[in-house]
């Protein structure tokens, strides 16, 4: 072992060469084609689109996690992305007709009231 490098320093190195620069993922874009994802937004797979190129990487393992209802939110901390990211990709897959999207209702008035108080309380 050389005596150059400061101790841990190999480990480093290998876990810079793993990592991928967000903007790589995306193609260079920051913003979703889609404005209205929100983190809870619930995100499903559609069935195959037929003749649709295969999917790789991160798309096909966020197709793969919405073979249930899952939010925007968990998408991105499973896919370990930013949630800008996982915006990118999610709206790149439902244009493509991989996945669709839905908005739970919003809370009713007295719930967002209720929800404050308790967050003032503590």
């Amino acid at each position: 072992m050389s005596t150059d490098r400061p101790h841990g320093a190999e480990d480093d190195e290998a876990a810079d060469t793993q990592f991928v620069r967000p903007f790589i993922i995306t193609g260079g874009r920051a913003l979703p084609a889609q404005a209205d994802l929100r983190l809870e937004t619930l995100v499903v797979a559609c069935d195959p689109v037929e003749g649709s190129a295969p999917l790789a990487f991160e798309r096909r393992r966020i197709v793969a996690l919405c073979a249930q209802a899952t939010t925007l939110a968990q998408i991105a901390e499973a896919v370990e992305v930013p949630l800008g990211v996982a915006k990118v990709l999610v709206s790149d897959l439902v244009v493509s007709g991989h996945l669709t999207c839905s908005q739970p209702a919003e809370l009713p008035l007295h719930t967002l009231e209720r929800i404050r108080d308790h967050v003032r309380a503590l």
